[in-house]
């Protein structure tokens, strides 16, 4: 799957004798979780993520945008009346809320990529149902930022009492801008706290305030809940499930046991893990809260001497009791979280906090309490309430301190238990995958008329029947011919189209396996393509090959190899307008940081063994094709004759093993060690995927594994 500017992406093994020899290249000690090169701020604040309210416009060129409503030549010029705008404009004059402008941002209080759909308040607002879009309703204006991949499907879904404002294009603010253009000096802009992190909310307030306007936290009732009322999905209550240890490599206990010597070493008491992914690979769960992801809604908070997991206990069954109570974690209402920051505050606890994603809410909810608690200090002089910390180094008292999550490093640097599953998951995915375009090409030759929408519910019906299948890990992609250049496209029964034989097919598609989770785009042609195709995709080919064999010293950021699969594109005036490689999951998120290999230099996290990225370099011709081809490795050692400045060098290992369609290949533009690498590959690919196949699928796997020379 491409990749994309998110939080989501923000992005231990403790016994060396669980290292399989089926993993030479890797080998895992103490400690678990590794050291950030960056120190612990106390009572400063935290340095700011990406931008909120900026979304990067994906379309080639830059137009002039114009509001939905001016485009809407077939409507009446009147606004249509939208109950649901009105109703929410009637709460701003409430006692208690006071506002004139109310935003609903696409997020949920854990800044996750996918969320529950009672979590779902921008698209119950606008109407609008893409992934991505932040709305913003006045007393007399209601506006919606997306981004290039959403432009038809917003103005098809908004009615005309909003207005579209093409993020990314020429001429159109961003939110926060917006906000101070329309709103008079002194204006109160309303958020849900919970709905923000809190370095996006601190910039909202940056921005806004130079136009003297105040950002208002509504701590107490979301104002979308509030109109939506009893037709709002009631919270996903699916159990929770041990996440077996034989998939998970290392026990609940080392784990934390290893999180609390880096509290120590960083003068913290506690921490607050709000990111799902982070809490389910911590606590070595699972869940089924949020589609595509196997997370569930909790928040979880690591002391020196114990832990609490914040959940709705009617998900947790027996089991899983069992399995906390042996690792020492306490269950607390979900909801009870910010009365357990305000009792860590008054107690003194120097609280680590992640300000990129935990969100406004609890930031501010300790904030207060420290400045309370050092008031009622400062009337009654020292208090009797538990210490921390009482050193010369430290202060007495609560203290935040702002750091990345060290949990998000740890859960990227894969054990070699997790390798295995994400290696056998793989295995059983690409054989699922065989089976599927062994049927669609039988299809095609039938005359078939199919659909992409077909395509995708046929290639799930397959992955369905592979043992330990869950969930896809994102909605498939499966574009035919134009729709394939749309980089974030997704069919809709309604609207996709017929898969076209005489054009090029692009599938990016993904699954979650008990024991692992699989990202794979593959483009292929089921007629003759042109030669205008077959260079660009041996291009795009010639660049996935590059980085496969990339070799690079240790510390080297991913940003510094995204050059590597572009040389050849470039080399003919070719690029593509999204990342290189985002990090994977073990049995979690499709989309993982803190790592990438991307041309957004700001990312300097170096990757490091046991580190999993996708490799996925495209070119996309509007109106016409795309071409994706993606594989999943992982970082490894690399045996290199010399070692210049003492230091490791690193490489990559395979985790996808799947062909590459050979016919779309123009052979005069690969080099023989390229050829070479693609007859090695395939003949990996039949080595290892053969064994679980039989009949036509098998047969069809022998068909595109046959190496190839040049004539």
């Amino acid at each position: 799957m491409h990749t994309l500017p998110s939080h989501a992406m923000r992005p231990l093994c403790l016994n060396p004798s669980l290292c399989s020899s089926r993993f030479p290249f890797f080998s895992f000690s103490i400690p678990i979780f590794h050291k950030f090169k960056n120190n612990p701020t106390i009572y400063k604040k935290s340095q700011k993520g990406p931008p909120f309210f900026s979304i990067r416009c994906c379309g080639s060129g830059s137009v002039t945008a114009k509001p939905s409503w001016e485009l809407r030549r077939n409507r009446a010029a009147v606004q249509e009346p939208d109950e649901k705008v009105v109703a929410l404009r009637q709460l701003f004059t409430k006692p208690g809320i006071g506002i004139d402008a109310y935003i609903i941002p696409s997020q949920d209080a854990h800044q996750s990529e996918f969320i529950a759909e009672c979590y779902m308040r921008r698209a119950y607002i606008s109407g609008f149902s893409g992934s991505a879009g932040t709305a913003i309703v006045t007393k007399d204006k209601a506006a919606l930022w997306t981004d290039g991949r959403y432009f038809l499907q917003a103005e098809k879904q908004l009615n005309s009492s909003w207005k579209l404002m093409r993020a990314g294009n020429f001429g159109v603010p961003q939110a926060s801008e917006w906000l101070t253009d329309v709103l008079a000096p002194g204006g109160r802009v309303g958020i849900d706290p919970f709905l923000f992190s809190y370095d996006a909310a601190e910039e909202l307030k940056e921005v806004i305030s130079k136009k003297n306007l105040e950002l208002v936290y509504l701590y107490d009732l979301n104002l979308v809940d509030e109109i939506w009322k009893e037709s709002r999905p009631k919270p996903p209550n699916k159990p929770i499930r041990v996440h077996d240890l034989k998939y998970a490599g290392i026990d609940v206990v080392s784990k934390l046991s290893s999180l609390r010597a880096e509290l120590v070493a960083a003068g913290s008491s506690a921490i607050v893990i709000s990111m799902l992914d982070e809490v389910a690979w911590l606590l070595n769960l699972r869940g089924s809260d949020v589609p595509h992801s196997p997370v569930m809604y909790a928040y979880l908070i690591v002391e020196i001497d114990a832990a609490k997991l914040f959940v709705d206990d009617s998900k947790v069954t027996s089991e899983v009791m069992y399995h906390l109570k042996k690792a020492g974690v306490e269950l607390r209402p979900y909801d009870s979280i910010l009365s357990e920051i305000r009792r860590l505050a008054a107690e003194g606890a120097h609280l680590w906090l992640d300000t990129s994603s935990v969100n406004a809410a609890i930031v501010e909810t300790y904030k207060a309490a420290c400045d309370k608690y050092l008031m009622n200090r400062g009337s009654r002089g020292k208090t009797k309430n538990k210490q921390y910390f009482e050193s010369d180094s430290l202060p007495v008292g609560p203290s935040g301190v702002y750091m990345q999550s060290p949990v998000s490093l740890a859960k990227a640097l894969k054990n070699p238990s997790e390798l295995e599953g994400m290696q056998n998951s793989h295995l059983r995915d690409a054989a699922a995958l065989a089976q599927f375009w062994c049927w669609l090409e039988e299809e095609i030759h039938k005359n078939m008329k199919l659909t992409e929408v077909d395509l995708a519910d046929k290639l799930l019906e397959f992955r369905s029947k592979q043992d330990g299948f869950l969930d896809t890990s994102f909605d498939t992609i499966s574009g035919s011919g134009a729709n394939g250049a749309i980089i974030h496209y997704t069919p809709e029964a309604e609207s996709c189209s017929v898969v076209d034989p005489n054009k090029l097919f692009l599938l990016d598609s993904g699954a979650q396996y008990v024991d692992g989770t699989t990202d794979i785009t593959r483009t292929v042609h089921f007629g003759e393509p042109t030669a205008r195709e077959k260079e660009c995709f041996t291009c795009v080919l010639k660049g996935h090959i590059a980085l496969d064999e990339a070799v690079f010293p240790e510390n080297t950021p991913g940003f510094v190899l995204d050059a590597f699969a572009r040389s050849a594109l470039w080399k003919i005036g070719l690029d593509y307008r999204h990342g290189t490689g985002h990090g994977v999951g073990a049995a979690l998120n499709v989309h993982e940081g803190p790592q990438s290999i991307s041309f957004r230099y700001g990312n300097v996290t170096p990757l490091q063994k046991g580190m999993i990225v996708s490799n996925e370099p495209g070119y996309y011709e509007d109106h016409a094709f795309g071409i994706r081809i993606e594989n999943l490795l992982c970082v490894q050692e690399i045996n290199t004759p010399n070692r210049y400045g003492g230091i490791e060098y690193l490489g990559f290992e395979k985790l996808t093993f799947f062909p590459i369609q050979t016919k779309l290949v123009d052979l005069s533009l690969l080099s023989i060690e390229e050829m070479e690498w693609l007859n090695s590959y395939h003949s990996q690919v039949w080595e290892k995927v053969s064994p679980l196949l039989e009949g036509s699928a098998r047969q069809w796997l022998w068909k595109n594994t046959r190496p190839i020379t040049k004539q």
